[in-house]
């Protein structure tokens, strides 16, 4: 069973992070679709807080005994699912990133052969 004090931390920390969100979104500093989830889990808690019978009963169905420790392990692993998904996007940018450097090197090498040969070409003419 979640405590009133808990609750009430819970909901200050769900309306903190959502004022922090928006003013990041309005400095551009986050993208929208990285702050949906952000905002997705803070309704989730905020629902939890409102709703403790929610998270006791998960955490029963579940085998935990107490609800804090359900909710702990709860953000443990959607912090767990939201670091795969960032791991494999970061694979993704990195292939991207190899993939552009190695274009831009051949273009600079193609540029300058092309320099190379009207140089010596010029030589030749002399």
């Amino acid at each position: 069973m979640m405590t009133p004090l808990f609750r009430i931390v819970l909901v200050i920390v769900c309306v903190g992070t959502f004022a922090v969100l928006i003013s990041k979104i309005r400095k551009s500093k986050v993208s929208i679709e990285e702050a949906v989830f952000w905002i997705l889990l803070s309704l989730m808690f905020v629902i939890f807080a409102l709703f403790p019978v929610v998270p006791d009963t998960l955490a029963a169905l579940l085998g935990i005994y107490s609800t804090a420790n359900f909710l702990f392990l709860f953000i443990i692993f959607i912090l767990l699912i939201k670091m795969f998904g960032m791991s494999m996007q970061i694979g993704i940018l990195e292939e991207k990133i190899k993939s552009l450097v190695q274009e831009l090197a051949l273009r600079d090498k193609a540029e300058r052969d092309k320099e190379f040969a009207s140089e010596t070409q010029k030589e030749e003419r002399t």
